[in-house]
């Protein structure tokens, strides 16, 4: 039924309209006691085999929400219902931006690929800090928070942008995600040199525990899967250098080789990043790497391409704690984290996992 939907409503809709319109039905749904419950019951079911740890914390399940579908922190608890074992929101900024001029998002569908270039569009560290802050929870969901560069503070003062950011939402924040790695905002990749990343990260770390008493945010750096070999090794040597408690491999690619032949070439040739279905093979190459490098020291979280159980499946095999999606859901609609869940728990039962 959604993909006769998608094809007869959203397939014809500008993609940032369809999300948006998407988005209000979620966030309209979960305030009604009756329906969230109802929803939650039939795409969220828990599979008890399925629990899992990461960082210190406990989730449902292994599959989350990748950021960038939840911005400002406006649906929690709707992507809850809807089954994510865990919610990254953002990539929020130390300051308000609207992000890079429309049109900014397109469907390469014969790809099951997005392409975006969004710019970071939120509404800042001060206001997501307070909305969490005023937040009171529907379901119980692990809440990670992305944080990004201000388009207009310049390389050299990215360091300070960041800890505005951590200082206003660490104690919001289940874990906290360095993220340096989108390729819509300017220099923004050039802080994944180590040389560059090493003083982000600490002081990252150290704002954190300033702003948080009583426990440690888990702290964790999102990467680009552009990156070279001798790079990821980097910075997989840079994590546990300083003791980071995760690594996300990966963000969307600048990348086109991975297209395939059926979709428009003027939407082919669009500037931003690519995700969905072509990702899917150079993202797992570098979760393999990061795991060879890092083994159990630092927790990995795999996403990029991550279409059905069986993809999330191999991220698992491949070294992967926890994995999220984001533009197959696009495709999939409301049942998809249902359909990951059973399929996960269906592939760990009749493995040498099974306990």
């Amino acid at each position: 039924m959604y993909k006769l939907f998608f094809n007869l409503v959203f397939k014809r809709m500008d993609p940032e309209r369809a999300h948006h319109l998407a988005f209000r039905w979620i966030r309209l749904t979960v305030r009604v006691p009756v329906l969230r419950t109802f929803v939650a019951a039939a795409l969220a079911p828990r599979h008890a085999e399925l629990r899992t740890e990461a960082f210190g914390l406990r989730m449902h399940g292994p599959f989350g929400l990748a950021a960038g579908f939840d911005k400002n922190a406006v649906a929690i608890d709707g992507m809850a219902m809807l089954g994510f074992d865990h919610i990254e929101i953002g990539t929020v900024t130390g300051e308000p931006q609207p992000g890079n001029p429309r049109k900014r998002l397109f469907r390469l569908v014969p790809d099951r690929a997005l392409i975006n270039r969004m710019g970071f569009n939120n509404e800042g560290s001060a206001a997501v800090s307070e909305r969490l802050a005023a937040r009171t929870p529907v379901f119980r969901t692990v809440v990670g928070v992305n944080i990004g560069k201000t388009k207009v503070v310049p390389e050299a003062e990215a360091v300070g942008d960041y800890v505005t950011s951590t200082e206003r939402l660490a104690r919001h924040a289940d874990y906290l995600v360095v993220n340096v790695s989108s390729p819509n905002t300017p220099g923004l990749r050039n802080l994944q040199a180590t040389e560059v990343l090493r003083p982000l990260l600490s002081a990252v770390r150290e704002a954190a525990d300033r702003s948080v008493t009583g426990r440690r945010v888990p702290l964790l750096v999102k990467i680009a899967p552009d990156l070279a070999d001798e790079d990821v090794d980097a910075v997989a040597d840079l994590a546990v250098e300083l003791g980071l408690d995760g690594i996300i491999a990966t963000n969307t690619t600048i990348a086109r080789e991975s297209l395939g032949l059926l979709s428009d070439p003027a939407l082919a040739g669009e500037s931003g990043g690519l995700s969905g279905a072509p990702l899917k093979a150079r993202s797992l190459e570098v979760l393999r790497r990061l795991y060879a490098r890092v083994g159990d020291r630092v927790t990995l979280v795999g996403v990029g391409g991550i279409e059905n159980a069986e993809d999330a499946w191999q991220r698992i095999l491949a070294g992967a704690t926890l994995v999220q999606g984001y533009s197959a859901f696009v495709y999939e609609g409301p049942f998809w984290g249902r359909a990951i869940h059973k399929g996960l728990a269906a592939r760990l039962r009749t493995s040498p996992y099974a306990t």
